[in-house]
């Protein structure tokens, strides 16, 4: 019987820029990296980022990752994303305060 997610994997074209967005940018702490990919933890989630130079990003769908933050924490995190160039991809406020934002290969965040 499965007991819950292990990891999610992401195809990235740039290892290190992408290590850099989801560890400084959004509070990931590293794990483990090689030559082509890396573990990053966040609470109970694993990331694995798997380098793969030909990339194109998501479909143009609403599949996308979902953080949790408190909601204390959510204008200030939000305004430092944008702070840093994050591209957002969506507005909705259907469910509360969202922020809908694409990684540096365009993984829908």
């Amino acid at each position: 019987m499965l007991t819950g997610l292990n990891h999610l994997t992401l195809a990235v074209a740039d290892l290190p820029a992408s290590i850099a967005f989801y560890r400084d940018l959004l509070g990931f702490r590293l794990e483990a990296r090689w030559d082509q990919g890396a573990y990053l933890e966040l609470g109970s989630l694993w990331l694995c980022l798997s380098r793969e130079p030909q990339c194109g990003g998501p479909a143009a769908d609403y599949t996308h990752y979902a953080f949790g933050i408190a909601a204390a924490d959510f204008a200030r995190f939000a305004a430092q994303l944008r702070a840093h160039g994050v591209r957002e991809w969506k507005q909705n406020r259907s469910e509360g305060d969202s922020f809908y934002f694409l990684d540096p290969d365009g993984h829908r965040l």
